[in-house]
């Protein structure tokens, strides 16, 4: 589980506002359900989700999350794991692949979630990209309420990663506009043969 709660140059969990708010969101909990429903939540509800409100900037370290509150699924998902590892919770980064037409006509992206790793159910998927009409994400283990059920062509990647995917950072580090973004979302091939990532 160690590699699930390591520190990295996106993950920077050693910042002083990310300590002190994971911090404050743990106190009081006696158990790790606790306060992991209490990051999600607050990643959840109080970090903009850059599509929704249209923010003109793209942010990728979870530092940066919280210090502009906005970003991107994936962006999110950064912060989320940031605050979880802070509290010794192991987190990993989880990926669907989903139709992304109401941004752009007929295309297809990666969206960005988390597992969280919690003591009495094992590996837990959340998706912390903010609720809005139609999207009603929740945290109420081991029953997993994600934002999005998936559609025709749309599946989720297999893996659990420990680190936000290269296509990911490359794309959130790359393209800073709401526009740039919006035409650039990272995706992946999924061969059919070996269920693996191109």
């Amino acid at each position: 589980m160690t590699k699930f709660l390591e520190e990295t140059n996106i993950i920077d969990y050693s910042n002083q506002e990310i300590q002190k708010l994971a911090m404050s969101l743990s106190t009081d909990c006696k158990t790790d359900i606790e306060i992991a429903k209490n990051c999600f939540e607050y990643v959840r509800d109080n970090i903009n989700h850059s599509g929704d409100y249209k923010d003109n900037i793209t942010t990728c370290k979870a530092s940066d999350v919280l210090k502009y509150k906005t970003g991107w699924c994936y962006a999110k998902s950064h912060l989320l794991a940031s605050l979880l590892r802070s509290n010794n919770i192991p987190t990993g980064f989880c990926y669907q692949r989903l139709s992304c037409s109401e941004y752009k006509k007929d295309i297809y992206c990666l969206h960005g979630l988390n597992a969280i790793y919690l003591k009495n159910y094992g590996w837990y998927k959340v998706d912390s990209r903010g609720n809005k009409k139609g999207v009603d994400a929740q945290f109420n283990p081991p029953v997993e309420k994600l934002a999005f059920e998936l559609g025709k062509n749309e599946f989720d990647l297999p893996e659990i990663y420990e680190k936000p995917l290269d296509v990911i950072v490359q794309t959130l580090e790359k393209f800073k506009t709401y526009d740039e973004m919006i035409n650039n979302f990272p995706d992946i091939k999924l061969t059919k043969t070996d269920n693996k990532t191109e």
